[in-house]
């Protein structure tokens, strides 16, 4: 087992680094404050590959493997993990469309895809089903066969009302899993609308919103894979997406480690730095291995999926739990350090806290991740 990422992937963390330190870092405050989603700034991420890190290079793709994606968003979260957490989610709806769509569907989407001149949103969850997906009930009904009659609507959606392309698992068949299929639906289809931008703790840089469709028409040529295939669709687009998310909480405590020990050489209390006391030497310490425990459970899921390992759910379920659980305790401490100071705006913890939390509840909230690692063991 080696450790040490090579020659390449130092380049391609390199690149990731200084992009995110140059546009997302000096501008992810005021996009959170203010709500901006970024658009342009993701656009300049697609330029170097960002929006379609493991989708085919012939449709406009990078082409890497979820090893190298895990490096970059931990990289863009060092200096946003919202706008890192929205590209992660592209990313994963671009890759379900590459694998599972027909080849005339891939190129006439993942092209723009890639390119970001068409977001996309992942549109799974329901105000009455989240954790239970099986039993979501959108509802798509063929009508003739040119199309399906979409009605329904999908709740926390990221992109929401800001994205060109959603990718939508709704029912085509009878109750369970095997009646699950995936339509994609495009910005512009006629009853197609959505809720409120909604209020959130943290996240702000993306748009969140309920996506509502009332018999909109959607081609059936839009279907991806064939009719039953949404739900496995689903989730193995989520099982990356977990990955990516571990990576995106690893990036945001790395950065408030950084900023806990920079407050702790520089603040002086009873004398002495911070840094000097044993009991915040202790706290770094430990925020150190949970950290370095994280991305060493992150790296082993995603070569289990580049790899195609037998555990690979599994792996990916315990890194997205761990790493999201340490990380954010790695920055509620972090705040701790800077006491008063933490809790304010300008030192950029609080933001950090905020927009991490929601990591142990999306992508499968960590008590279904609980389930996904008991079953196996116990299989």
């Amino acid at each position: 087992m080696n450790f040490e990422l090579s020659e390449e992937q130092r380049a391609i963390q390199d690149m990731a680094r200084a992009f995110a330190e140059e546009h997302f870092l000096p501008n992810a405050s005021e996009w959170d404050q203010k709500e901006i989603f970024p658009a342009s700034e993701l656009r300049l991420a697609a330029e170097l590959g960002l929006a379609g890190i493991y989708t085919s290079e012939d449709v406009g793709g990078a082409g890497l493997g979820r090893l190298e994606a895990a490096i970059i968003f931990e990289e863009l979260s060092a200096a946003c993990p919202s706008t890192a957490a929205y590209l992660s989610i592209h990313n994963m709806v671009a890759w379900m469309i590459d694998t599972f769509a027909n080849d005339q569907l891939r190129r006439r989407f993942l092209p723009d895809i890639a390119k970001m001149s068409k977001m996309t949103s992942y549109c799974l969850t329901e105000p009455g089903s989240g954790s239970d997906a099986v039993s979501l009930t959108t509802q798509a009904r063929k009508e003739g066969n040119s199309h399906f009659i979409l009605n329904g609507s999908k709740s926390f959606i990221s992109g929401g009302s800001t994205s060109d392309v959603y990718a939508v698992m709704c029912r085509t068949g009878e109750s369970g899993a095997n009646g699950i299929s995936c339509l994609l639906v495009e910005a512009g289809t006629e009853g197609l609308s959505f809720g409120a931008k909604e209020k959130k703790m943290g996240w702000n840089t993306q748009h969140t919103a309920a996506v509502h469709f009332d018999n909109c028409l959607v081609p059936i040529d839009n279907l991806v894979g064939n009719e039953g295939d949404g739900f496995k669709i689903a989730m193995a687009g989520l099982d990356g997406g977990r990955v990516n998310i571990a990576a995106c909480s690893i990036g945001g405590a790395r950065k408030a480690l950084e900023l806990a020990k920079s407050y702790s050489k520089e603040r002086k209390q009873f004398g002495k730095q911070l840094a000097d006391f044993q009991s915040i030497q202790f706290k770094l310490a430990d925020m150190a291995t949970e950290l370095d425990a994280s991305r060493l459970m992150l790296h082993r899921a995603a070569s289990s999926i580049d790899e195609g390992a037998p555990d690979a759910i599994m792996h990916c379920a315990m890194a997205k739990k761990w790493a999201t659980e340490a990380c954010s305790k790695i920055c509620n401490d972090a705040l701790q350090i800077h006491g008063g100071y933490g809790y304010l705006k300008d030192f950029g913890i609080e933001k950090i806290v905020r927009d991490l939390r929601v990591h142990e509840i999306l992508e499968g909230t960590n008590e279904i991740m609980q389930l996904i690692i008991a079953r196996r063991i116990l299989n």
